[in-house]
């Protein structure tokens, strides 16, 4: 199946600015293309994730990926899918978040990309200059038209954005000029601002390059992909843990689950619909959410990982935590990127009692002193892995797991998360 036919049943195509002549540039193999990622966070998110599956995608069919970290356009701030003014970082916030970027995608072990940054060209290029080279070619009315900035104009757009799209336009052309890049690919919101970079390029070169958008990828709740409950779930290992990755995939809705195996993993469109075939006839086995969460979980971070991932699940859904309490990385990942963790200063826990402990957490349903005494005394609290049968104990400094952590218990798989900072 050819690469474009293949990303269509999967639901990947989104708009095309000329698919005969972008089959006939894959066709040809080698050929150059581009996605840009502005440093708008230290890390990537879930939702960024399917750029980077794509490109590999179109890496494996033959093609040649340019990854370009915005160092300049991050500065800027694009308008696209933005209802309000992006608040501008300092030139030393988004130069860490540029360096952070670079590292993170070239992780993913592209085997013939090449990086680069818009700021070596954007960067120290006078405003007369790039009013000349970029800006003679755009009427205030085509920019107007562009859905990033005409849904703005109610509320306001500053011409700092504005010109936004003018800047990406010109990465285009600086890339084809430089290096031959004959497409873009970015997500559908970005369909303005890449055939302002096609107009650029036809008007300047005389020569014709291509633009194609994936789907802006929304769970079966309406909202965007990589946001959660407690913010984005990142791809950076120090920010949202590997087991809290996994466990993000494993438990999103059976209505999304075949569509994100579509998106995010490299399984074949056979073995999809074996999956899907599984969901329908047995969803308690959880096939499907269990073949996503594995692949992407072991793309993202490595086998080693996933397999933390896997082990640490197990322990806490089997009820037995005991190498998680002993193992400093497998305790500090179940509290790196919790969403759910609570936060106590350990002046306030001093000398209490564990009946009083347990009834000042915030459990999803508060949990009186009179319960938390029955609890105990039908032996159905564990602190940090130790079961608790005295009502009147006191919490101690054997229960802070390194000194920082304590994980409580209640029951089977009722599972509390508290963080002493220091």
């Amino acid at each position: 199946m050819h690469i474009l036919d293949e990303l269509k049943e999967r639901g990947l195509i989104y708009q095309v600015s000329n698919e005969e002549a972008l089959r006939a540039l894959v066709d040809r193999k080698g050929g150059l293309f581009y996605m840009g990622f502005d440093p708008t966070a230290a890390s990537l998110h879930v939702g960024s994730l399917l750029g980077i599956v794509f490109a590999k995608r179109l890496e494996d069919a033959g093609m040649v990926p340019v990854m370009l970290v915005g160092g300049a356009t991050g500065l800027i701030g694009d308008p696209s899918g933005k209802a309000q003014e992006r608040t501008l970082n300092t030139s030393d916030v988004v130069e860490s978040m540029t360096a952070g970027l670079e590292k993170q995608i070239g992780q993913f072990n592209f085997k013939h990309a090449q990086y680069v940054n818009n700021y070596d060209w954007l960067g120290q290029m006078p405003l007369v200059d790039f009013l000349r080279d970029a800006g003679k070619y755009f009427t205030v009315n085509e920019m107007l038209a562009k859905e990033s900035v005409k849904s703005r104009l109610e509320t306001g757009i500053s011409f700092t954005e504005f010109s936004y799209m003018l800047l990406q336009a010109y990465d285009f052309l600086k890339l084809h000029e430089s290096r031959e890049v004959a497409l873009q690919i970015g997500g559908s919101d970005q369909w303005g601002n890449i055939t302002a970079g096609i107009e650029l390029v036809r008007k300047a070169l005389h020569k014709e390059v291509y633009g194609l958008t994936m789907p802006l990828v929304t769970k079966a709740d309406g909202k965007k992909m990589g946001k959660s409950e407690g913010g984005a779930v990142w791809l950076d290992a120090t920010l949202t843990s590997p087991y809290h990755f996994y466990q993000f995939w494993l438990n999103v809705d059976d209505a999304d689950v075949v569509k994100f195996l579509k998106y995010y993993t490299f399984l074949t469109l056979e073995e999809i619909a074996e999956l899907e075939r599984s969901l329908q006839a047995a969803p308690e086995k959880r096939e499907a959410h269990k073949a996503l969460a594995e692949a992407v979980t072991e793309f993202v971070h490595g086998k080693e990982a996933l397999k933390q991932a896997q082990n640490i699940s197990e322990a806490l859904f089997g009820g037995d935590i005991s190498e998680i309490v002993t193992d400093k990385k497998k305790c500090e990942a179940l509290f790196v990127g919790n969403v759910a963790v609570q936060k106590i200063d350990a002046a306030s826990i001093k000398d209490m009692t564990v009946v009083d402990f347990l009834a000042s957490l915030a459990w999803k349903t508060p949990l009186s002193k009179r319960q938390a005494r029955e609890d105990i005394e039908s032996g159905a609290i564990e602190i940090s892995g130790k079961k608790i049968s005295d009502v009147d104990a006191l919490l101690s400094n054997d229960d802070i797991l390194f000194n920082t952590y304590i994980i409580v218990k209640r029951g089977k798989k009722n599972y509390h998360f508290v963080e002493i900072p220091e």
